[in-house]
Parts: C-alpha cells; structure tokens; sequence
C-alpha cells in the first residue's frame, strides 16, 4: 500500500531552559562588576558571585559549571586583590563558600544531564511505540485519495482515544475510525486491541459486517479483562472496491458520517447498530452495509465527536457542515487543512481526542 513520503525524523532535542534563564549567570555577573564600580574601594563584591557556579548549573553542562567555579574564585580574588583586602578572614570564607557551590552546582548539573538525557530516552520509545499503534495516513490506495487528521486532547501523547486504519486487502479498501470511550493514556490500550483485530481481520473477513463483528468480540473481551462493564467503542468502517462508484459503510453508533460535492454536503444516511462492545447482534439483527455513491469529485468525510463536539467559550458545537460548506471545495488535502486549523480556532485547547478521514477516488 503506498505511503506519503516522510522526511526523516530529526534527533529529539535535548531539553532546554528558558531563554531568560540562560542569561541569568551573565546578568549576576555583570551586577557584580557594576557593585565593585559604584560602591567605595574599601569594599569588594565578589561575594554575589558565591552564587554563580549554582546558577550556571541550571542552564548549562558540568564542564561548564566547573570552568565558572575557577572563574568565579579567580574574579574574587582578584577584586579582593584591589581592595587590598585578600587575606581577610570574610574573604577566605567566601572562597570556600564558592569552592563548595561550585562542587554542589556542578554535581547538580551533571545530575540533570543525566536525568535530562534518560528523559529524552523515554520519551523518543514512547513515540516509537505510539507511531506504531497509529500508522502514517496514506495519500493513495485501493483507488481512493486518502488525507486524515489525528489529535490527541493531551498535547503530551500522541494516540488517546480515537483510532484509524486503512487497509488495501483482497477484498477492496477498508477503512476503519473509531472512539475509544475515554481519552488519553486510559484508551491506548482498547485502541491497540481493536486496530490490532482490525489489521489482521481485515485481510481474512469477506463480509464488512462480519468484520464489524469480529471488532466488537474484540471490545467485549477487553472489557472483560478489564472487569469494565462500561467499556464500548464508536466505530464506522467503510469499504470500497476499485473501479466501483460507491462505497459500502458499517456504522456502530458512530458520528454520521458525511459526503462532499463542492458547497453541497450531506449526512450518510446508514444504518446505526449497538457501538462496539456493546453486545453481539445476531445475524437476524445486525443490518446490512449500506451502499454510498461516490463518482469523482465527491469525498465522504469520517470524523470523530472530537470534531462535531468542539465547544467555544459560549458552549456552542463547533457547526461543522455549515462551515465545510461555506469552504466549498471537495478536495481531501484541503478538507483536512482546513479543519486542522479552524477547530483549533473555534475551540482553543481540544477537551476531546479528533480524528478526520476524507476519501475521494483517485483519478489517473
């Protein structure tokens, strides 16, 4: 299945302090060269710089903290020197008191290095793994122009509680976005279970309700694993077969899914069984697929509540359809951008996990 081209990933950086911190070190400097200037020659300043080697050990190495220990004992003794008060009692203390700072800071700053670097470690396998429970979107297959949208409410993690996959099997296209009850780090697992079940029985599964099915044995299990009664999941899988001019759509209690011609937009009209999870439908029960029209240049958009729930400061739903209307084109990439940003305006901070697919056929 063909893959957008990605980038290759840069190295983490490592984490920095703030800006201002940075120049914390240079400002107590320069306080102290200014104090020496102003105040009589009797006096001399360099006690302020008994803090130095502690402050530079925020911002920077331990190699560094150490060079500005020595600097900091040579600068008081030094100024010490010029006001010919070098042996002093006061003054030899507050070399050792610098001595001792500098020996405390710099173990402070490998310290943090240290812990800084283990961090970085951390956070570079979580990604891995959360990117492989969340695969890149691809820009074409099975006949479709594919663009999706993922966001997690925590700005710390990158996969909560909705879930995607597209899959190019023998039996056509199948396209799987769903929402987790819950969100953040309390769904990955039920996300993993559910895409993991998706991916292999995709592949297998003639019949796109049979592999609903399959998807909510899937929940259940986990829900009993997890002693959660309440655990279910929104599901809707789409299904499509090149060459035809439609799309098949299983859709368990899911947002409704919808289909784009330009300015023109309407609701899915399919089916809505039991979300996943939420108990097994008999085969006299369940319903049947339901067959969408899709010709070129029409593009049906799947979406999780992340999107349609969307609050401004007032309360109110973010409008989605009128919205897509008033941008009045069709195109995927376009649809995806779009929504990427305006939600984010027309809400702020997301207090739900998104998920957008748009699908339209590939035209040679």
């Amino acid at each position: 299945m063909p893959t957008a081209p990605r980038p290759p990933r840069p190295a983490a950086p490592q984490p920095r302090a703030p800006r201002w911190v940075l120049w914390l070190p240079v400002v107590l400097l320069l306080l102290d060269l200014i104090t020496e200037a102003v105040v009589p020659d009797a006096v001399a300043a360099g006690f302020l710089l008994t803090a130095l080697p502690v402050v530079v050990a925020f911002s920077y190495g331990p190699v560094v903290t150490a060079a500005a220990t020595v600097g900091s004992l040579a600068l008081q003794v030094a100024l010490a020197l010029h006001a010919g008060h070098i042996n002093e009692q006061h003054h030899v203390w507050v070399y050792i008191a610098t001595l001792l700072s500098g020996v405390m800071g710099t173990a402070l700053s490998w310290q943090r290095t240290r812990q800084n670097r283990n961090l970085l470690q951390a956070r570079t396998v979580a990604e891995t793994l959360q990117r492989t429970v969340l695969r890149p979107v691809p820009v074409r297959a099975g006949g479709l122009r594919v663009a999706g949208l993922y966001r997690s409410a925590q700005a710390e993690v990158l996969v909560g509680g909705d879930l995607y996959e597209v899959c190019d099997t023998r039996f056509g296209l199948r396209v799987l976005l769903g929402d987790v009850r819950g969100k953040g780090l309390g769904a990955v697992r039920t996300v993993a279970d559910v895409l993991g079940a998706f991916r292999s029985a995709a592949y297998e599964t003639p019949g796109l309700v049979e592999l609903a099915d399959q998807l909510d044995r899937t929940v259940l299990r986990d829900a009993a694993d997890r002693g959660d009664d309440e655990l279910f999941a929104t599901a809707v899988l789409l299904q499509y077969r090149p060459g035809s001019d439609c799309v098949e759509i299983v859709n368990r209690g899911h947002t409704t899914p919808l289909l784009l011609s330009g300015d023109a937009i309407s609701p899915v009209s399919c089916a809505d069984d039991l979300p996943l999870g939420l108990g097994y439908l008999g085969p006299e029960e369940r319903g049947k697929p339901t067959a969408v029209a899709l010709p070129p240049g029409h593009t049906v958009l799947l979406y999780t509540d992340g999107v349609s729930e969307a609050r401004d400061t007032g309360g109110a739903f973010y409008p989605l359809a009128p919205r897509l209307a008033a941008l009045g084109t069709s195109e995927p990439e376009r649809l995806v951008s779009f929504l990427a940003q305006d939600v984010h305006r027309y809400a702020g901070l997301l207090a739900d996990d998104l998920a957008v697919l748009a699908l339209t056929p590939d035209i040679p």
